[in-house]
């Protein structure tokens, strides 16, 4: 069986197999100025390259997450004060062990029920007006790091493999229905670890459902997918 990419410039390219791994992009603040001051003073999903830029400054994060976690705790050795802005009233979402090691860490500071309702700067971030329960105040932040959640690239797939409610490519044992690979599934094996809903296509990285958000993890499967590539290709 073949399949057939069609490019954006309108060309098609005809393959056996397909390995998708096209990632996510970061949800961004929509907020005036917000664009322009990204990448000077306002990042997206890291801090671990930028953290050293900013030693002795105060710096914000955003998120409630694990993501927003890590990094207000990575921020916490090179900044003064990490500013952690949560929208909800606890960190739910949050793994206790993380909770446990702001706890211990007496230069982060957590803000629930607080969002971010304006960005101020030039040429890079100068400060932020946050919303609390008290009303709004604006703080003199040297950065903003924000983890608001991930949107997998996968629209271009729509109607072509089976992705999960947030679009991220469902693979492997997860595609069994009672044990049993999908309707329409059309080959006597089950799908392989990381291989879709339809045959000769596998996901790696970020893009995929479940995966572990880490450059590490993604290397990982990326090398794996190849191997899963050949056994498929023996096999037609």
């Amino acid at each position: 069986a073949r399949a057939v990419l069609v490019l954006a410039s309108g060309a098609e390219i005809s393959c056996h197999a397909v390995v998708v791994s096209t990632g996510v992009s970061y949800r961004q603040l929509e907020l005036p100025g917000a664009a322009e001051l990204a990448g000077a003073g306002i990042y997206y999903g890291a801090a671990t390259t930028e953290a050293a830029l900013y030693r002795d400054q105060e710096v914000g994060v955003v998120g409630g997450g694990n993501s927003a976690g890590q990094a207000a705790v990575h921020l916490a050795r090179f900044a003064k004060r990490v500013v952690l802005m949560v929208r909800t009233s606890e960190l739910s979402a949050m793994s206790q062990y993380l909770i446990d090691q702001m706890a211990a860490i007496p230069n982060i500071e957590i803000r629930f029920n607080t969002s971010i309702s304006a960005v101020h700067g030039e040429s890079h971030l100068a400060s932020v007006t946050v919303a609390g329960p008290d009303g709004e105040e604006e703080l003199a932040l040297g950065a903003l790091f924000v983890f608001i959640g991930q949107q997998p690239r996968t629209e271009w797939l729509e109607g072509s493999v089976r992705r999960d409610q947030g679009g991220f490519v469902i693979t492997g044992a997860a595609l069994l229905e009672d044990g049993k690979p999908p309707a329409g599934w059309g080959s006597a094996r089950e799908p392989f670890l990381l291989e879709a809903s339809l045959p000769g296509v596998f996901a790696a990285g970020d893009v995929r459902h479940r995966s572990i958000k880490r450059i590490a993890s993604a290397v990982g499967e990326g090398a794996m997918s190849v191997q899963f590539v050949h056994q498929y290709l023996a096999g037609l």
